[in-house]
């Protein structure tokens, strides 16, 4: 079976640092075109990874009848205006997270994408990881009995100005950054939504964007606790603590691809450390991506998914504003 021809709307370094070499591996997806307002670059980039075809705009790029699908890499204030172009264009769609800046931009996207026959996936990568699947199946047997907490820490320290994690008006700071994984991880891990939520964010007199913020979820019988920040040493952590045992996920989130994934399991029997071989969670997720647009199935991670993620990122935001607890 042919693969997927897939189009890429601006080089970014994550596209550069993250993407490009899975997906130059993938047996499902091929890049056959980048757009680049930068021309020189995409020259670069295209030479490097052999992609045969460059634009230097991304309409450009939309109207090539030959790509079935982009990535939007670009930065999130961004991303529901070429998701809307890319649906126009017929273009199946893969976005990075924060899918939007807000609950009421998913929603927006969500009327427009209505039986338009694309498929559209926010790239949270890490649930492809076998790490994670493992996490997912030890919570359907009840592998540490019933889930009492979860505590997520990650964190990094970025003080450059003109970063787009910066810029308030792209849809920058911690929480939008990374505060969206420990809300979807934790969601993942339990299978449920939270009921309410309160926050309290610390705010870059810089910057503008909140720079540490912490959060109470509350999922009924069990409360989720996270700290993410964008001034602090770079640390990731998520450990789950049941009634029966804890799991530890380590490296959670950016796993590397060349070293074994591990999950640390520790109940009344002793402690044992699982391990999976070295996977590209990005090369994993593109495939699973492709597979959807093929196969005609939804695809992993639905818009519901992404709105209700959106929604709860909104009432922390709100919380830390009102300092009071905010449904869901």
């Amino acid at each position: 079976m042919s693969k997927l021809k897939m189009g890429a709307l601006g080089a970014s370094g994550h596209l550069l640092t993250r993407i490009m070499l899975p997906l130059s591996q993938s047996e499902e997806v091929e890049l056959v075109a980048l757009a680049s307002r930068n021309k020189e670059k995409a020259e670069k980039v295209a030479l490097k990874w052999n992609i045969p075809k460059i634009y230097e705009s991304y309409e450009a790029l939309l109207e090539d009848s030959e790509i079935e699908a982009v990535y939007i890499p670009l930065p999130n204030h961004m991303h529901l205006e070429w998701m809307k172009k890319a649906i126009d264009a017929k273009k199946h769609v893969l976005c990075e997270k924060p899918f939007t800046l807000d609950a009421k931009e998913t929603d927006e996207l969500i009327a427009y994408a209505k039986d338009k026959g694309v498929k559209i996936m926010e790239a949270f990568m890490y649930r492809f990881h076998p790490k994670w699947k493992k996490v997912q199946e030890l919570m359907k047997v009840s592998g540490i009995g019933e889930v009492q907490t979860i505590h997520t820490i990650f964190s990094y320290n970025n003080q450059d100005e003109n970063n787009i994690r910066n810029i308030k008006e792209y849809g920058g700071g911690a929480l939008m950054d990374i505060g969206c994984y420990a809300i979807n991880s934790a969601r993942y891990i339990l299978g449920q939504d939270p009921v309410s939520v309160v926050s309290k964010l610390t705010y870059s007199d810089a910057f503008g964007t909140d720079i540490l913020s912490s959060a109470i979820l509350d999922f009924g019988k069990t409360r989720v606790l996270f700290t993410v920040g964008t001034a602090m040493y770079p640390m990731q952590e998520v450990k789950i603590y049941g009634s029966g045992g804890t799991i530890e996920v380590v490296i959670p989130f950016n796993d590397l691809d060349d070293i074994k994934g591990k999950i640390i399991v520790t109940t009344s029997l002793g402690q044992r450390v699982i391990e999976f071989e070295p996977t590209n969670q990005y090369g994993q997720m593109l495939d699973a991506f492709a597979k959807a647009v093929k196969d005609g199935i939804d695809v992993p991670l639905s818009l519901e998914d992404s709105r209700m993620n959106m929604h709860i990122i909104d009432q922390l935001v709100k919380s830390g504003q009102t300092n009071q607890w905010e449904s869901i």
